[in-house]
């Protein structure tokens, strides 16, 4: 298989890493605008199956050029950029996969060209990140192995091993989009109805094994998906995990209006974006540079199962491979996009068309496969017998 990857950022680049140990894979094409980042990750590769494109990813031309070289793509751009990627995949005939983005309806839009998918005989499968991406594989795979689902719990946080002051976390992706997870509605399912409710309420504390005592809270887009394809269950939750007193800190800055797109204030006579400031006040606070992250993360999911109440629960913790420098983020979420691309490259998932993570991809083969690349995936199961 001949596989595309756009982005040379940290998670395109650690993709490619994964691409090229595997013999199936025949040759990488590495898409950046920034061609020299890509040459010099070439060079440190020293793999003769990578190969470097340069690419302006909003040129229509240069994008088909490189697209159409592969039998799949893996769009590591930036999420505006995922329906534009899947329909010039879709013209061209090659598959595609995304890391996801919950705002502006990206992954809709991706999921409402599954008929022309089915036509083409092409698979497009949006949010294959951690959260969505990971979470939705394991939901997926929890509750493939009920009779009926009641209920779904999710916590997921990318932590820094060792906390610093103020806010006692590092970013691992755009801060923009913490502010939008932190700031945006989260949705949950209660008593069967979908509500909305706050971001950074709600805090409950969870155990994580050589982290103690996690606060959890709600946050928008982790969910993305899964309130629709569980519609049906009786409850569904996604929290962010973080050290204690995180979620109160940040909550008074979002409630100061700091996290706000549009709040300007005008300081001698210059018009200041508040969003903007506080940007640039944390990034170099948070800047996660040679310092060592952990992704932290827990699925339940609970039902019937010939007449027991039984929960599959998911428990992964991985941190920054210190050998390699590859972040734990980047771990997760860079091996789970590969992995996916990889199945639909050998024919373990061959269904057509457009896809929820949840709906398609085979979670017994999906946490092999991530075992064998050091991310380990524990399954434990809960029962307690009752009577119908």
């Amino acid at each position: 298989m001949k596989v595309v990857v756009l982005g040379a950022g940290l998670m395109g680049k650690q993709a490619a890493r994964d691409l090229v140990s595997n013999e199936a894979v025949k040759k990488v094409y590495l898409a950046d605008r920034n061609k020299d980042q890509a040459l010099l990750f070439k060079e440190k590769l020293g793999n003769s199956k990578l190969e470097v494109l340069e690419l302006d990813a909003s040129n229509d031309e240069e994008l088909v050029a490189a697209i159409s070289k592969g039998d799949i793509v893996i769009n590591a751009l930036f999420y505006t950029f995922n329906e534009k990627v899947a329909a010039t995949a879709l013209s061209c005939g090659v598959h595609s996969v995304d890391l996801g983005g919950h705002i502006g309806g990206a992954t809709d839009a991706v999921l409402e060209m599954h008929e022309e998918a089915q036509k083409k005989g092409v698979t497009l499968i949006p949010d294959l990140g951690v959260a969505p991406g990971m979470i939705n594989i394991l939901t997926g795979y929890g509750a493939s192995k009920l009779d009926q689902v009641s209920g779904i719990r999710l916590f997921v946080g990318g932590i820094p091993v060792h906390p610093e002051p103020p806010l006692e976390y590092n970013h691992v992706f755009s801060l923009e989009g913490v502010f939008d997870h932190y700031t945006d509605k989260s949705h949950v399912i209660r008593d069967g109805k979908l509500l909305e409710v706050e971001s950074l309420s709600e805090v409950e504390h969870v155990q994580f094994e050589g982290f103690g005592e996690l606060e959890a809270f709600h946050t928008s887009g982790g969910t993305s998906t899964l309130t629709e394809t569980f519609s049906d269950v009786n409850s569904l939750e996604y929290k962010t995990l973080r050290y204690k007193g995180h979620a109160e800190k940040f909550k008074l800055l979002v409630e100061l209006g700091l996290t706000d797109r549009t709040k300007t204030v005008t300081i001698d006579n210059r018009e200041v974006n508040l969003r903007a400031v506080l940007k640039a006040v944390l990034e170099p606070i948070t800047e996660l540079g040679d310092k060592q992250d952990a992704v932290v993360l827990r699925v339940t999911v609970s039902g019937v199962k010939a007449g027991e109440e039984v929960t599959y629960e998911y428990n992964m913790v991985t941190v920054k491979d210190q050998e390699t420098g590859v972040t734990a983020m980047a771990r997760a979420t860079a091996y789970t996009i590969s992995v996916v691309a990889q199945m639909i490259g050998n024919g373990i998932i061959n269904k057509r068309g457009a896809y929820p993570p949840e709906m398609i991809v085979p979670g017994e083969e999906y946490i092999a496969e991530m075992a064998k690349r050091g991310v380990e995936i524990k399954e434990t199961i809960h029962r307690s017998a009752f009577q119908k």
